[in-house]
């Protein structure tokens, strides 16, 4: 029994501390709700903020005919999975100081945004 118990505290901990997966992302819904993003993005042309095309990979503030904020040319980020999803989720908290306000509350839509975004790389 108490080893029982200990096994299950164990695996419970594990549970917790475990890293939550990714969740796949789907391009056609992405591109769908990347749509929200066009008041102040572009694939191909820098707007109100920066163009998207290729961001996937890329060195966040990192376009030299775009003016970031500090806090985005300062950073030491590249946008990856990770990254974006952090971004998406409130960027004003993942790097203070950035223009972005805009934020997805739903880790599927962040993920879905992510692969239309992974799609549009060149």
């Amino acid at each position: 029994m108490r080893r029982s118990a200990l096994l299950l505290i164990a695996l419970t901990a594990f549970a917790v501390g475990a890293p939550s997966a990714q969740a796949a992302g789907d391009a056609a819904h992405g591109e769908e709700l990347y749509e929200g993003c066009q008041d102040c993005h572009s694939l191909d042309k820098n707007e109100v903020g920066p163009r998207h095309r290729g961001v996937y990979g890329r060195k966040a503030g990192s376009l030299p005919d775009y003016a970031y904020s500090d806090a985005l040319k300062n950073a030491n980020v590249v946008w990856d999975d990770k990254t974006l999803d952090l971004w998406l989720t409130d960027p004003q908290k993942f790097l203070p100081g950035a223009k972005m306000f805009y934020h997805l509350d739903s880790a599927q839509d962040r993920a879905d945004v992510i692969e239309y975004l992974k799609t549009r790389a060149k």
